[in-house]
């Protein structure tokens, strides 16, 4: 089986300076990376380095910079669905000292109509809730087909609360918590009355707060990576989706909270890498992850 994924298109830009240049001072950035980005991107390109069959539908330009994507997209075995826009959007990504700070520059003018698949034949969904009438689209779609659906709700957006009436696991970032005004219980409160089957807020180095199958409410707690190891966290979340939807469809009767322990492994080998694609990990990355934490609760 495979999962479909539904979200904006980014080319991420991520340079690792030792101070931020103001005004007309210069800086050389001690490393970069040139990478895809994007919610839903980045997990389905994580979902398919990890072994799962993955389909994209995302927008695409006909610039350099859309080759180049489509071109990433083939390198990973992700079949690509494009939805055509006028330019590539880009993030600029400035990692430091855990924290991240982004510039991006998007085009959101759909140059056609969004693809239509058949979504019984994919075993989940998952949306970042870019593309808004694909989003609902497909959300309505894969309910009504018992498809598993998911939602990255990493920020407030004009469909969020319309989606999560379709959404069966909904992991949110504390981001969507401030912009609603709810805390992290408010939030799991706010995502049971919706329905939402699994709900979970992701919190950094304090891990996530979740709620399971019966509605048990208890906290994953992140992996302690060492500080000095942590190198760039942008995508962390990203990876963490793609990587449960990936154990979700080798084992979809496992308990979640297996998917979810998993998905932990994939964000600790992630922020120890600049950039996106050098934090995919492969499942021999996982192995030494999961080995390296074995005695994490």
């Amino acid at each position: 089986m495979s999962a479909l994924f539904v979200g904006h298109t980014y080319i991420d830009v991520t340079m690792a300076p030792d101070f931020m240049p103001v005004g007309d001072d210069k800086a050389v950035a001690r490393d970069y990376a040139v990478s895809f980005g994007g919610n839903a991107v980045s997990a389905a390109f994580a979902c398919a380095r990890l072994g799962g069959k993955t389909d994209l539908i995302a927008p695409v330009a006909d610039d350099w910079l859309g080759h180049m994507f489509t071109h990433m997209a083939a390198t990973y075995r992700v079949r690509l669905h494009p939805r055509k826009v006028g330019r590539s959007s880009l993030s600029f990504i400035l990692p430091r000292e855990g924290k991240r700070a982004i510039l991006r520059a998007r085009d959101q003018n759909y140059l056609e109509d969004f693809p239509r698949l058949e979504i019984g034949g994919f075993a989940a969904l998952h949306l970042d809730g870019h593309m808004p009438d694909a989003a609902i689209h497909y959300a309505k779609a894969a309910r009504a087909a018992g498809v598993l659906t998911s939602l990255d709700g990493g920020g407030l957006r004009e469909n969020t609360e319309e989606l999560l009436g379709f959404i069966d696991v909904a992991v949110v970032a504390e981001r969507l918590c401030e912009q609603m005004k709810l805390t992290e219980e408010g939030m799991l409160d706010y995502l049971k009355g919706r329905g939402v089957r699994i709900g979970g807020v992701t919190t950094g180095e304090r891990g996530m707060l979740w709620y399971d199958e019966t509605g048990k409410v208890q906290r994953l707690p992140s992996l302690p990576v060492p500080k000095h190891r942590v190198i760039d966290t942008s995508g962390a979340g990203d990876i963490f989706h793609g990587a449960y939807i990936a154990s979700y469809i080798e084992s979809p009767n496992a308990p979640w909270i297996e998917h979810f322990r998993f998905a932990r492994a994939a964000s600790a080998h992630k922020i120890q890498h600049l950039g996106n694609e050098a934090g995919l990990p492969s499942r021999a990355d996982m192995e030494k992850i999961q080995a390296e934490f074995a005695s994490a609760p």
